[in-house]
């Protein structure tokens, strides 16, 4: 349980368990919206300021405390998320969480939502910005339900991210 008195590298406090997964139905349709107003674009930029804004105590973190601060915050973030089903590893190299049911999908899914095809996007475009804050990158395989992401020391060179390799919801 999370809360003010447990032990957590998530920025916040909450007393529930878990979180809400209705918040899921909120975000499909907030970014189906922006992307109707503002392009894809502008919803790229969107994504891009809740990575460097809205998690800023999160990057801030991850840049004092470095892999093992990254993986610690995707652990506890993902014990939070209802439904969730990831492992997170971390060596000197990187942390790779391997998504095996996305709690977000899995939620719109069971009430028959209709996914935003760009949804798992998302999770690129939002961490990626919070990772240059932070001195690291972040590269995504995978969605529609599973990925795998990577996050390394943005010293490491890795290649571009390939939208491609983000598959579309459904």
């Amino acid at each position: 349980m999370l809360n003010s008195t447990s032990a957590s590298s998530l920025p916040y406090r909450d007393t529930k368990p878990v979180g809400a997964a209705d918040f899921y139905f909120a975000i499909n349709a907030t970014f189906r919206f922006i992307r109707a107003r503002l392009g894809e674009a502008g919803l790229r930029r969107y994504w891009a300021q809740l990575g460097t804004e809205y998690m800023a105590p999160v990057w801030k973190s991850w840049k004092a405390q470095g892999l093992p601060g990254i993986a610690a915050y995707w652990r506890d973030f993902f014990a939070a998320e209802p439904g969730a089903e990831v492992e997170v590893s971390h060596d000197e190299r990187r942390v790779v969480l391997e998504v095996h049911v996305c709690p977000a999908i899995a939620h719109l899914r069971e009430h028959k939502r209709e996914i935003m095809p760009g949804f798992c996007q998302h999770c690129y475009f939002v961490s990626e910005a919070a990772a240059q804050q932070a001195g690291y990158t972040v590269r995504v395989q995978g969605g529609n339900g599973s990925c795998r992401q990577e996050f390394y020391p943005a010293a490491a060179n890795i290649e571009p991210q390939r939208l491609d390799e983000i598959v579309e919801a459904r």
